[in-house]
């Protein structure tokens, strides 16, 4: 947790010193993300709000995800977060977010999307950046590991910007 906290400073005063915001969207995680960036005291000052869209009807009514991308291709894909991303980001007036959708399991996996498979997407000033990571472990630890993860991305695109 020492290290999360840590790199949450970092993020948090990278964001201060841009006048920026930063907003999450996510499914598989739960909230986790959000816990995780207000942990450290002052993050009002950058944290805007958090988005637990779980369902496939809440990424849609939430965040306007369309129902095709979710149809097409499953919640768990590419067009699906990058969504999410945009969409909390514009109901949040963010100029930063996070967005993770995936499978922690025990079930659920398929031979495509096998269990620990996860989306994510950040949403930046300059456009959206999206990966697929593949977890291992049990449901916590691939929960875990995609907070920090998406944490570590984001303090590096927040470094990397000009």
């Amino acid at each position: 947790m020492e290290e999360i906290c840590e790199l949450v400073g970092r993020i948090g005063a990278r964001l201060m010193a841009r006048s920026h915001t930063v907003t999450t969207a996510e499914s598989c995680t739960g909230g986790l993300i959000a816990a995780a960036l207000t942990e450290v005291g002052g993050s009002s000052a950058w944290f805007e709000r958090g988005f637990v869209t779980y369902s496939n009807q809440a990424k849609s009514d939430m965040l306007d995800v369309p129902p095709a991308f979710i149809e097409g291709l499953g919640a768990v894909s590419e067009p699906v977060v990058a969504a999410m991303a945009q969409g909390a980001c514009e109901r949040a007036g963010a100029q930063w977010g996070i967005a993770v959708s995936g499978i922690a399991g025990p079930s659920g996996g398929t031979p495509d999307k096998p269990v620990g498979t996860v989306w994510l997407a950040w949403a930046t000033p300059g456009g959206i950046v999206t990966e697929c990571r593949h977890f291992a472990g049990e449901r916590g630890a691939i929960r875990a590991q995609t907070v920090a993860h998406a944490l570590a991305k984001l303090d590096e695109l927040l470094g990397a910007a000009r």
